[in-house]
């Protein structure tokens, strides 16, 4: 009597690499990187560096100590883009020099400090990549996400613009009926801040549109398009961190429509945190390519 086939012998099974997604609930970042894991270059459109002075300074330092806290092994590297990307190539040749560069990997993840869409400051980074001579990698904008448009909501509150819950109970009012949320970065940054807009306004129940402080919609048209809906107690979200846009006119704006103005997102947790979101799904897309490459 013949005896049935044999098993075939089991292949070894390959671990996938761990991966590191980041979520609202998850740590964004791994606690321990590889020795060889790209730097996190946080390209700034203002002023940087020790010794500097302003707004510029102060929040972007700030972002970055949070950040160091947090991921004290991560190699973090603010730059300055206020001279058009002149730092950020020599960052690059530093980081070059620095370590040993492997095929195929970038040695550096440049994350945009803007919440939106910013043509200029996106081709001045994409000029600087392109005159260095090693690999890097440039992420999208830190929005929309709704931890920004949490991070939204308290800087409202705090401004006394909007209740600080969540729940809106029906026998209690709110402070305003619309809430304009204004971006830097032109026509381009508007649009890309409407999905933020509409999760601002899920958290409010009040109606919220976009605008652009350097481009259409204006802060005007859209207080015009609130107030032809019923809405006339209006208050202005700036959706910035600080350095991008000129506050004294973002105030000036709120103030000519008759609004109330929250303060910029500055140095807030959840803009921190997005960086390293950011950052964190780069990682995780070079360890999916790589397990599909082997």
């Amino acid at each position: 009597m013949s005896e049935g086939p044999e098993d075939p012998p089991k292949l070894p099974v390959r671990e996938r690499p761990t991966r590191y997604k980041g979520g609202r609930h998850r740590r964004p970042l791994p606690a321990i990187l590889p020795p060889d894991a790209p730097a996190l270059v946080i390209a700034v459109p203002g002023k940087t560096g020790d010794g500097g002075e302003g707004t510029d300074h102060r929040v972007a330092e700030e972002i970055a100590s949070i950040i160091r806290i947090d991921n004290p092994q991560l190699d973090l590297r603010l730059v300055s883009l206020a001279d058009g990307g002149a730092e950020l190539v020599k960052q690059f040749a530093a980081i070059a020099a620095e370590r040993a560069l492997a095929d195929g990997k970038p040695a550096a993840v440049v994350v945009p400090l803007v919440t939106a869409p910013h043509p200029r400051l996106m081709r001045a980074i994409r000029d600087a990549v392109g005159q260095s001579e090693i690999p890097v990698k440039i992420t999208e904008p830190l929005g929309p996400h709704p931890l920004l448009a949490e991070a939204l909501h308290v800087r409202l509150s705090e401004a006394g613009l909007a209740r600080a819950d969540r729940m809106r109970l029906f026998n209690v009012s709110s402070p305003v009926d619309g809430i304009i949320v204004a971006t830097a970065g032109g026509d381009e940054a508007a649009r890309g801040a409407d999905a933020t807009a509409v999760l601002l306004a899920a958290r409010l129940t009040l109606p919220v549109v976009p605008a652009a402080i350097d481009g259409v919609p204006t802060i005007q048209d859209a207080a015009d398009r609130l107030r032809k809906i019923g809405a006339n107690r209006l208050a202005v979200a700036p959706f910035i961190v600080g350095p991008e846009a000129d506050l004294e006119r973002v105030a000036s704006a709120a103030e000519a429509i008759g609004a109330g103005c929250a303060a910029p997102l500055g140095a807030h947790e959840s803009v921190a945190r997005m960086i390293c979101v950011r950052y964190g799904a780069t990682l995780d897309d070079l360890a999916e390519y790589d397990d599909l490459s082997e």
